[in-house]
């Protein structure tokens, strides 16, 4: 669990809020794993709280329950037909700490085989990151550093001969693990019939290869929009497909992206299955989707549990 902390409200950031919603019409009630012992409070009354009771193993903490408890009854409401998630990847889906360790993503944890070119785009890291999130520089410009690391990124991958048993290799040895929950959370939104949108600016390729390694299945409700690579016969990557997406326009772009998207949702290695599309789907989910709030205000009945 994670959350904030913001002047004197307290606001949970942990999907596992799901377990409010209990069960949809006429289905079954939400498996057992999401029955954790949970304290309600706002900003009103937080003070009330003495801080060892805030375990946040058992806590779940919103500023405005009468909200949230609005947004359940719309999702129980409407059913799973007209729900979907939207999800970010790295240190949302996946553990901020493991093993003691920071979590690695899927950038982070890629091992070209080629120390030169691994030592060029640790450099390339240690340049941009600083300024992702520097406060003097304006959104445009930092926008364009952004496309600009990406870019040297994804040129130092193809030109130091990347491959994908590379990227196999990466993640068998690499720090990555799920957060708890999240496996059995696709496997109850996929009986439901529930799309799932994974939007990265990672790797969709390495993205894939976790679920394959980790979970050891494809969920057919789950779409990964990400940077895509193209490999040639051989298995070495040759260029990379589709927009560019980078830390500063992945929300932004993610709604157009998502809507032809979920008209064919499929699984990284299974049939693709037939759902309705994004536009239908007025109850979202958003986890760790934040910027996308905005946007999806003016076409969706927006539901955000999850920040």
């Amino acid at each position: 669990m994670s959350y904030r902390l913001l002047s004197s409200n307290i606001i949970n950031t942990e999907w596992s809020a799901i377990l409010k919603l209990q069960n949809f019409p006429n289905s079954n009630h939400i498996p057992n794993f999401f029955l954790l012992n949970r304290v309600w409070c706002c900003s009103n009354n937080y003070n009330n709280l003495e801080m060892e009771d805030l375990d946040p193993t058992k806590l779940i903490v919103i500023n405005d329950q009468r909200s949230l408890d609005r947004k359940i009854s719309a999702i129980r409401n409407a059913g799973p037909s007209k729900l979907q998630v939207i999800a970010d990847f790295d240190a949302t889906l996946t553990r901020y700490w493991v093993n003691g360790l920071r979590g690695q993503s899927s950038h982070g944890l890629l091992k070209q085989g080629n120390p030169e070119y691994d030592a060029k785009r640790q450099a390339l890291f240690e340049y941009y990151h600083p300024l992702e999130f520097s406060p003097a520089i304006p959104l445009e410009e930092k926008t364009k550093l952004m496309e600009e690391w990406w870019g040297k990124t994804h040129g130092l991958l193809i030109e130091g001969g990347l491959t994908y048993d590379a990227i196999k290799s990466s993640v068998a040895n690499s720090n990555i693990a799920f957060r708890d929950g999240v496996v059995e959370l696709f496997e109850l939104l996929e009986e439901k019939d529930v799309p799932v949108l994974i939007f990265s600016a990672g790797l969709a390729d390495i993205i894939e290869e976790v679920l394959r390694q980790k979970v050891q299945r494809y969920f057919k409700n789950i779409k990964i929009v990400s940077n895509q690579m193209v490999f040639d016969d051989s298995g070495r990557l040759v260029s990379f497909k589709g927009k560019l997406i980078h830390s500063l326009n992945k929300n932004e772009h993610a709604l157009d992206m998502a809507t032809p998207l979920h008209d064919q949702t499929g699984g990284i290695d299974g049939a693709v299955a037939d759902n309705a599309s994004v536009k239908q789907r007025t109850n979202v989910l958003l986890l760790g989707m934040t910027t996308l709030r905005r946007i999806l205000r003016a076409t969706a009945r927006l539901l955000i549990l999850f920040t």
